[in-house]
């Protein structure tokens, strides 16, 4: 025999004390008043301890009785919801969405309002995998800025849905020249987040900088403050990270960053309204000069 109660245990012992009488309590289970008398006596000899006091006005409650009634309702209050979970589980939408990790802490809230009626599951990798994990099923979109230098798995498309530039992040007390040399002598840290990181700091170069490449945006905005020297990085995280006191102006590097929605095509439905909507949230610019859906068709 299990050392645990069963599920009918349980409801004999709350419907005991609920009711205070185990005649009552046979009558609410559809069972004889001996067959609930021996229930009980076997529950108290597996337990150890008497349950309740029985004589010929009702049973009441002893202290383990009383201990052993509170887990019961809680255990059965539990089980009684888990159709409701399970119901409510198979009706809800779960959404699968990756991203780059600079984009991340700006991209998944945003989602947050825009696909409110779903949950969504949030993944963080590199670009060349979200889309190969878009094209094999085990995630429904990806949002990165390379999709238009990948070779795209043939079931998948990508949808520009917003715009960004390149721009100049300068800390307090650091100072940027004029003329063909802006940056002479100077450390300039860099991030981006598309594939153009070499033709970047090729131009910096010539602009007399010395580039560094940071891992991520914050990571460069961090740097620059410690290394006193100007960050070039994507407008919108430079305008996000930029704290009192930071400039933030147009890079003397001209770059346009397009950031793509990669999905299975066509795009879902629960997509769609992202290619309208989700700049906005970014406060990046809308992707009509951007260019259409890349993909075979």
């Amino acid at each position: 025999m299990s050392s645990l109660p069963s599920v009918d245990d349980l409801r004999l012992i709350e419907a005991v004390a609920r009711h205070g009488s185990l005649g009552a309590a046979g009558r609410e289970l559809m069972i004889s008043q001996p067959a609930a008398s021996n229930r009980l006596a076997a529950l108290e000899r597996r337990i150890g301890e008497r349950l309740f006091d029985r004589d010929t006005t009702g049973a009441r409650p002893t202290a383990a009785g009383r201990a052993l009634c509170h887990e019961a309702t809680h255990v059965l209050g539990h089980l009684e919801a888990i159709f409701d979970r399970t119901r409510a589980a198979a009706q809800s939408r779960t959404l699968t969405v990756g991203t780059f990790g600079s984009l991340a802490p700006w991209l998944f809230p945003a989602l947050d309002d825009l696909v409110a009626d779903a949950a969504v599951t949030q993944v963080v990798d590199h670009g060349d995998r979200l889309v190969a994990w878009v094209g094999e099923g085990s995630l429904d979109a990806a949002f990165v800025a390379i999709a238009n230098q990948l070779r795209l798995p043939a079931t998948v498309g990508a949808v520009p849905v917003a715009v960004d530039r390149l721009a100049v992040l300068i800390p307090p007390g650091v100072t940027i020249g004029r003329g063909r040399h802006p940056f002479a002598g100077r450390t300039v840290v860099t991030y981006t987040y598309d594939m153009s990181t070499e033709a970047l700091h090729r131009r910096l170069s010539e602009l007399g900088g010395k580039p560094r490449t940071a891992a991520t945006a914050e990571t460069a905005v961090r740097l620059a403050r410690k290394l006193g020297c100007p960050a070039v990085l994507p407008r919108g995280l430079a305008l996000a990270y930029a704290a009192p006191g930071e400039r933030v102006t147009a890079a003397a590097v001209t770059g346009r960053l397009t950031l793509y929605m990669v999905t299975t095509r066509p795009t879902p439905p629960e997509f769609a309204p992202l290619t309208t909507r989700l700049h906005a949230h970014l406060g990046l610019d809308g992707p009509l000069a951007a260019g259409a859906v890349i993909g075979r068709d």
